[in-house]
């Protein structure tokens, strides 16, 4: 826990964030943790915000986005949680929000952590932070690469399926004066599916009154 500090916290208006997964936990613990840290640091807490049975995971919680919308705002100088998981299991997204608290000139304190974003130590802890989310991301796409190559490897087709023209229909489409482009939107297709199947068989081109796009 981040030693309490009431050299500038005093004057400072603190916000509040706690967070529980599902609906028999209680963020009583939580609050009471921070408020008691609060009271030794000197804080004036002047919000709190709190999200009930809502995963970490997602990224879009009312009471985060309440918060974060009020940190826009301004309304105050610090947010403070019991944990940094309280905010967010994905360190994408708790990057992130760093980042955005930063820009804003929002502190944030963690009591687990001993995070405290308004010291040297803090904003070196949050550097560290932004590294390993980097190195995550690289893992992520690692992984990814990985995986599709053994699917190559292993004879899979990659990407959309082909799309399905019925040749018959666009015979008739053309041969009744559509455009490639109208014949493309009539049988659902894209009008790059329509060129393909004029390429690879030239008598659909010579339908007697098939008309270009472009014309």
């Amino acid at each position: 826990m981040p030693k309490a500090s009431n050299t500038t916290a005093s004057q400072q208006g603190v916000a509040l964030y706690t967070r529980v997964s599902s609906g028999d936990q209680t963020v009583e613990n939580q609050l009471r943790a921070l408020r008691e840290y609060g009271d030794r640091a000197g804080w004036s807490i002047v919000a709190d915000f709190t999200d009930h049975a809502v995963s970490g995971t997602r990224e879009k919680r009312p009471g985060l986005d309440a918060l974060m919308a009020e940190a826009r705002r301004r309304k105050f100088d610090l947010i403070a949680v019991a944990a940094l998981d309280r905010l967010g299991r994905n360190l994408r997204h708790l990057v992130t929000l760093l980042d955005e608290l930063q820009h804003l000139g929002v502190g944030l304190v963690s009591l687990r952590e001993a995070l405290d974003l308004t010291s040297p130590i803090g904003r070196a802890m949050y550097a560290l932070v932004g590294v390993l989310a980097e190195v995550e991301r690289a893992w992520i796409v690692e992984r990814t690469h990985a995986g599709l190559r053994r699917a190559r490897a292993q004879g899979k087709r990659l990407g959309r399926p082909p799309a399905i023209l019925d040749t018959l229909r666009l015979r008739h489409l053309l041969a009744s004066g559509a455009s490639y482009r109208a014949a493309a939107r009539a049988l659902k297709v894209s009008d790059a599916t329509v060129r393909r199947a004029l390429g690879s068989d030239p008598t659909l081109r010579r339908s007697p009154r098939a008309r270009d796009p472009s014309r």
